[in-house]
């Protein structure tokens, strides 16, 4: 394999790698061997047709792009590597060159992580932080931990109401025809929620457990699926059950249930005080996020869209996954949202930016000013983790794999380099608001 590397306008690159025709020709007796058995010519036993054969009835081409896949997933990692390119983004691969007995020839086009011209990063000003916790907190708090120890209990003495969880069988109609996704069962459906389209929650509120109700809505006019966009819809639906949480009584036994405390007052002080800290912990990071947004606006660079276009990616993966914890797919909650990934990715877009940005300047700060972590740092870190799921360092050493050691390494890094930014801060207080004219 060679390789060469020709840099383009705003820090893309574009690698030409070539594969020699005898790995070629490997690639294409693996390819055949491979589908072999799903090939049937007349005249010959199953598995049994010589790839002579069957180039000569469907064409040479007919392994080629299995052959090209199994060289492309083998050569463009090593490629990466050779090119000595700090690539960003994934590669829009072009094959330019495939035919038998001669080299393979792709081209890789990619993005590279931007240089970044700092801007400056001491004596910078942030917004003094005032932190105070009030009663009203305190209580909604408790609250919120009141409803987590909450029991679900089945509703069989009243209807539907706001808040209740109604398992539910579905079936849309579009048309008068059923459409595709529009069917479940079992699907637990919390009320209040707006997780379905429209007003279908509100239209089961009223209704019982056992009932079968006709529920009317009208897609999104952005609708995902363009054939039902804005179109109206009837959800046929069985009510299978009806939940609702029982909340425990505010008293020294749920207290001690739920904390080392052993009276409702220090409780309430408890979580004063944790409301606080955490508060304080916020309060530290908008002063940091406030920090850094100064030295990206004062620094210079110039990001790559594949580069934007694969973090606004990840983002979406990140909600995908924190909703299937939820127990919703993405495809349900495009379904009953009317989202669509591509106004997903331009919803996160300027979050995707920033995150880079700050990743790029904190980067340049970490090596400007020559930050190290130590081998010390690193199993200190990895032993919080490994506290965090009741294990050993050692023990937790054997599932991080060499590129998860980089990556912390990275974040210690810049953890460093946000601490040399703030070290030298000066706050100032916020600006009073101004009084409207009476």
């Amino acid at each position: 394999m060679s390789v060469q590397v020709e840099t383009l306008e705003k820090n893309m690159a574009k690698l030409t790698v070539t594969v020699s025709a005898d790995k070629f020709e490997k690639a294409i007796q693996e390819a055949y061997n491979r589908q072999k058995n799903k090939i049937r010519i007349p005249g010959f036993r199953k598995g049994k047709v010589p790839r002579a054969m069957i180039e000569k009835v469907y064409g040479p081409e007919v392994f080629y792009d299995d052959a090209a896949n199994t060289i492309i997933n083998v050569e463009y990692p090593a490629a990466m590597d050779e090119s000595e390119l700090d690539i960003v983004s994934r590669p829009d691969i072009e094959v330019t060159q495939i035919e038998k007995g001669k080299d393979f020839v792709f081209v890789a086009q990619v993005a590279v992580k931007p240089s970044v011209v700092l801007g400056e990063y001491k004596g910078l000003t942030v917004t003094k932080a005032e932190v105070s916790v009030t009663d009203e907190e305190v209580d909604a708090e408790i609250e919120r931990v009141r409803n987590m120890q909450a029991r679900t209990v089945d509703v069989t003495d009243r209807a539907i109401e706001q808040g209740d969880t109604a398992v539910i069988d579905f079936e849309g109609f579009a048309d008068g025809e059923p459409f595709e996704g529009g069917k479940g069962e079992n699907q637990p459906l919390e009320i209040g929620s707006h997780s379905f389209i429209d007003t279908f929650e509100d239209q089961l509120v009223g209704h019982n457990a056992g009932d079968e109700v006709e529920v009317n809505v009208t897609f999104p006019q952005e609708y995902h699926a363009k054939e039902l966009a804005g179109k109206p819809a009837l959800f046929k639906v069985k009510i299978h059950s009806v939940k609702t949480k029982e909340i425990p009584q505010l008293d020294d036994e749920f207290v001690s249930m739920v904390s080392e405390k052993e009276t409702v007052d220090e409780y309430k002080q408890e979580i004063r005080e944790m409301l606080t800290k955490r508060k304080q912990d916020s309060a530290k990071r908008a002063q940091e996020d406030e920090a850094v947004q100064q030295v990206i606006d004062s620094s210079q660079m110039d990001i790559p869209e594949p580069m934007i276009e694969l973090q606004c990616e990840n983002l979406v993966q990140e909600f995908s996954e924190r909703i299937t914890r939820q127990g919703l797919t993405l495809d349900q909650y495009m379904q009953f949202s009317g989202a669509t990934i591509d106004k997903m990715k331009e919803q996160v877009r300027p979050d995707a930016v920033q995150r880079i940005q700050s990743s790029l300047v904190l980067e340049q700060i970490a090596k400007q000013e020559h930050i190290e972590v130590s081998e010390e740092e690193v199993d200190e870190q990895i032993g919080k983790m490994a506290a965090a799921y009741g294990m050993t360092g050692e023990k937790m050493k054997e599932h991080i794999s060499t590129e998860d050691l980089e990556a912390m390494k990275r974040n210690l890094s810049v953890e460093k380099a946000v601490e040399i930014i703030m070290s030298s801060v000066q706050e100032v207080e916020a600006p009073a608001a101004e009084e409207s004219a009476e």
